[in-house]
């Protein structure tokens, strides 16, 4: 074999989770009250155009969950040696960017380095900016860098719009077929607005994404499109690569959360007297302790452990998966309190209604009336608490990784973009485009969520029904 399959803990457990939502979505599909509020969903338009967004940055990370080691090419037939480094899926269709790397800082769609160096010109000796290895390696003068970066935004947005128009006629077909009418009476229904979803929302949203994806792509293959960081590296790839580690953040930690949030929640306010107690006294020991300790404390253990068992961790990418599978434990462990008081609350007003008294009466378990009874009527509670915490810990990892007890150096995060723009931001001139291209890019992975969310918290909390 030419690559070596990798998994990680990490990567196993981000495709566990995509089977659960694959299942669940499959058996909301079999059952109408729970499909409709999801189709309340699929009808409102900003939520639509969130979660086309939310999808490319979950592709990009599924991408980069697929792990693999490359044979080296002087290994024997009989015994194949792999490489330590680990790649991944994304690593290879993005490879270019991944190796055009340059010496030190350059600006974003830049032919020169940063700062300036001694340089050979002519047989003397003179103090210059040079010339990029790559970055507009092509262009044979200064002069033709600002009409070739006009025509390939224009080639890529031409392109992207290409591609639009191509799903635009597919999508067309398909509808007008599954509606058994003709593809121009669906077209005009859709110009008119007169879908059961928003039709054209999430045809401008796709054109939007397309022609950005070709721009994006047009640029960057002749270009670093947001420069280069301290040893050369393309910031584009790093702000790419760094998706997974949010998307990890973001999720993982909702599968420590959940379990704790709902048990511990739903127990406390329906079974009341010591249980109750004892709940809320462990929730409010640990709101007393500040979480940024608790992390630290965690992260050292883990990093002593490692270094004390070299022989657990066969490369560098083991040894941060497990770094960053134990920032995600022990942030769930210390941020389901919130949910577990309002899980609470809503339990202490369920059990004193009328059909769950009678089901006590009858003889009922306590545990089939929490199944069939109370979570069904808070569910709505956990969805809406999912959906809102999911930006909130992406950006709680860039934060802790700014005060150094976030994920490991070595891996690409936001988060470490960030920290190491600290010192760049005293230089001068001054380096700003990694900074830029974190918030950039956090920027529009929160925004997106905080709009879905925003979409689900309207279609599933009965109190806002007016607003549907």
């Amino acid at each position: 074999m030419t690559v070596q399959p990798v998994i990680l803990w990490t990567d196993a457990l981000i495709f566990a989770l995509l089977s659960g939502v694959l299942a669940l979505v499959w058996f909301i599909r079999r059952h109408e009250h729970l499909r409709a509020p999801w189709a309340a969903v699929a009808r409102r338009p900003m939520p639509m155009a969130a979660a086309l967004v939310l999808g490319v940055f979950v592709a990009i990370g599924l991408l980069d969950s697929l792990h693999y080691r490359e044979r080296l090419p002087d290994s024997p037939a009989d015994r194949p040696q792999y490489s330590v480094e680990v790649l991944s899926v994304f690593d290879a269709l993005v490879i270019d960017l991944r190796k055009q790397q340059e010496k030190t800082y350059s600006a974003p769609l830049a032919m020169q380095l940063y700062a300036k160096e001694f340089i050979e010109r002519d047989g003397v000796t003179v103090r210059d900016y040079p010339r990029l290895k790559h970055g507009g390696a092509h262009l044979a003068h200064a002069g033709e860098r600002l009409p070739d970066i006009a025509r390939r935004t224009l080639a890529g947005a031409a392109l992207g719009l290409l591609f639009s128009l191509l799903v635009f006629a597919g999508l067309a077909v398909r509808q007008a077929r599954r509606m058994q009418g003709s593809v121009g009476a669906w077209i005009a229904a859709w110009r008119q607005g007169r879908l059961a979803w928003p039709g054209r929302t999430v045809v401008g949203a796709i054109a939007l994404l397309l022609m950005l994806g070709g721009v994006m792509a047009q640029l960057a293959s002749g270009y670093h499109l947001l420069g280069t960081d301290k040893v050369g590296q393309d910031v584009l790839y790093i702000s790419l690569k760094s998706i997974r580690t949010g998307l990890v953040i973001g999720t993982l930690t909702t599968l420590v959360t959940l379990p704790l949030a709902i048990g511990l929640g739903i127990a406390a306010g329906y079974f009341r007297g010591w249980v109750d107690d004892l709940i809320q006294y462990v929730y409010t020991v640990l709101n007393s302790i500040p979480g940024v300790l608790l992390i630290a404390a965690a992260v050292l253990i883990v990093q002593v452990y490692i270094e004390s068992n070299p022989e657990l961790f066969d490369t560098a990418a083991a040894r941060a998966d497990i770094r960053l599978l134990a920032l995600c434990l022990i942030m769930g462990v210390t941020s389901w309190t919130g949910l577990a008081r309002l899980l609470r609350g809503e339990s202490l007003k369920l059990r004193t209604l009328d059909y769950v008294e009678a089901a006590r009466a009858f003889g009922v378990s306590h545990a089939r009336i929490i199944s069939r009874h109370i979570f069904p009527n808070v569910f709505h509670l956990v969805l809406i608490a999912i959906v809102l915490d999911f930006s909130g810990l992406v950006l709680a990892e860039a934060v802790l990784s700014y005060v150094g007890v976030g994920v490991d150096p070595s891996m690409y995060s936001w988060g470490n973009m960030i920290n190491g723009a600290r010192l760049e931001l005293a230089r001068e001139p001054v380096v700003w485009w990694q900074l830029g291209a974190a918030f950039a890019f956090m920027f529009s992975l929160v925004l997106a969520a905080n709009l879905f969310a925003d979409g689900v918290r309207d279609a599933f909390d009965p109190r806002l029904g007016g607003r549907r």
